[in-house]
């Protein structure tokens, strides 16, 4: 049999493997192939075609199914692509329709002359011209529009259409304030390829966006957002919380401090005896909601306590403890 190619070898894979495994290979092939990361290399394009066409019939159940078993009865006698003899090469596929009954479809491999016109089938592509006799379930027209010598028919076929267009999936993590400001990214794909996105702001861990037409065979590309943990910030719904320190002193006197927000420095005021672990309320600095509104960010006070001190700041702590008359330990409950 001519041109007969084992895509398991292409894709250097088992016979057994699993669809999850296929994809996995496929997708390291495709970048490492693409034409975009190896231009000008006719073996790199060669190469990238011939691992779709790989992909395209072992990602699909039928289109697999069909090949496997091609893949075994081309070899047998009797079955050798030639119209003379008789052939025992065809299987029966049992489907399962819409309606949910049972219905079955025959293959007869002996009307296949060579590989490419198997593949030509199961791909559902138009073979050329000249080509030998067509698969089963094409319906043969004289096509009379064209020139044809006197004393002879020209005869094409068409084929009824196999959709093979097909949604598909990718991951994408992003910064928090990337995800918060949205606007344009470009972003390379697990295929190798490209694109230049328009980002919605406020974007969420989970939030699905729809690519329209950049999926596989004009389908649809959706990009899974995953917004990576922020050092500083935490979202909580449509509320930003953090925790901002401050010195003994400022929790005592309170007044003015700055604090870092999604949208930059602010000033908040800081009421005078804040407690550690107090909450306090950034009204319209939380996150974006799906409506338009925002929430608030949520700062939450840590006292904390200087490990080193200069003289005089020693001195004016000895000075304080002498002079104060506030005693924290006063109303235990022992």
């Amino acid at each position: 049999m001519q041109n007969f190619r084992n895509y398991y070898e292409i894709l250097g894979v088992p016979r057994d493997a699993t669809n999850d495994e296929i994809k996995r290979v496929y997708r390291r092939l495709a970048r490492q192939y693409h034409p975009d990361l190896n231009p000008g290399n006719k073996e790199a394009e060669e190469k990238f075609k011939e691992i779709g066409e790989a992909y395209d019939i072992l990602s699909d159940p039928h289109k697999r199914a069909e090949y496997d078993s091609f893949s075994r009865y081309w070899k047998q006698p009797g079955f050798q692509g030639t119209k003379g003899g008789r052939s025992t090469a065809a299987k029966t596929w049992n489907l399962r329709t819409t309606n949910g009954r049972t219905s079955t479809e025959e293959t007869k491999y002996e009307q296949f002359p060579d590989f490419d016109s198997f593949i030509d089938h199961l791909l559902n592509r138009r073979p050329n011209s000249g080509s030998a006799a067509p698969p089963p379930g094409t319906r043969l027209r004289t096509d009379s529009r064209e020139s044809f010598r006197p004393g002879t028919t020209k005869n094409t076929y068409t084929v009824a259409p196999r959709s093979s267009r097909r949604d598909v999936e990718a991951r994408l993590s992003l910064p928090l304030e990337k995800a918060y400001r949205g606007g344009n990214e470009r972003i390379r794909l697990e295929d190798g390829r490209s694109l230049e996105v328009t980002m919605p702001p406020g974007m969420v861990t989970g939030q699905r966006i729809r690519l329209k037409g950049q999926g596989i065979g004009g389908g649809d590309l959706y990009l899974k957002i995953t917004v990576e943990p922020h050092p500083f910030f935490r979202v909580e719904g449509a509320d930003v919380a953090c925790q901002v320190p401050l010195t003994p002193s400022e929790a005592v006197l309170g007044g003015m401090i700055e604090v870092p927000t999604l949208d930059g420095l602010v000033k908040m005021r800081v009421p005078p005896g804040v407690r550690s672990g107090q909450r306090l309320r950034l009204g319209g600095k939380g996150y974006p909601t799906p409506s338009g509104e925002r929430g608030d960010q949520l700062v939450e006070i840590q006292i904390v306590v200087p490990k080193e001190l200069s003289p005089q700041e020693r001195e004016l702590y000895e000075k304080l403890r002498q002079i104060e008359t506030f005693n924290p330990r006063l109303d235990l409950p022992v």
